[in-house]
């Protein structure tokens, strides 16, 4: 499976081990200047920005510990945006949350660090 294709189908995953926990989809592959954001979901009423890392192994601290201060800067930029643009008011409550995948596509480990990225 070429990367691409692994990358869609953790995304997928992760939205559907998402949705087993409770959480509602709104928006998938979320794209403006500052990036992306792969999936924007619902927690009751607090909206979540997700990033799905996606690692083999867990050299180098793993598919969480590649969410570096670039990226996390990105990702605020990103929901930034998002919220802006969709008329949310600036006192909804939101997170950002990282989905660290690892391993193979037909047993990967998840690891969902919920309010990753604060500030």
């Amino acid at each position: 499976m070429n990367t691409r294709r692994r990358g869609q189908a953790a995304e997928r995953f992760a939205q559907q081990w998402l949705e087993r926990q409770g959480l509602t989809c709104v928006e998938t592959n979320y794209h403006c200047r500052f990036g992306e954001i792969d999936l924007v979901m619902r927690d009751g009423a607090v909206v979540v920005f997700v990033e799905v890392r996606l690692r083999n192994h867990r050299d180098y601290g793993g598919a969480s510990a590649s969410v570096d201060h670039r990226k996390q800067r990105k990702l605020r930029l990103t929901a930034e945006h998002y919220i802006a643009t969709r008329g949310l008011s600036a006192r909804q409550a939101c997170r950002i949350d990282v989905i660290a995948l690892q391993g193979a596509a037909d047993d990967w480990d998840v690891e969902w660090l919920a309010n990753a990225i604060t500030g």
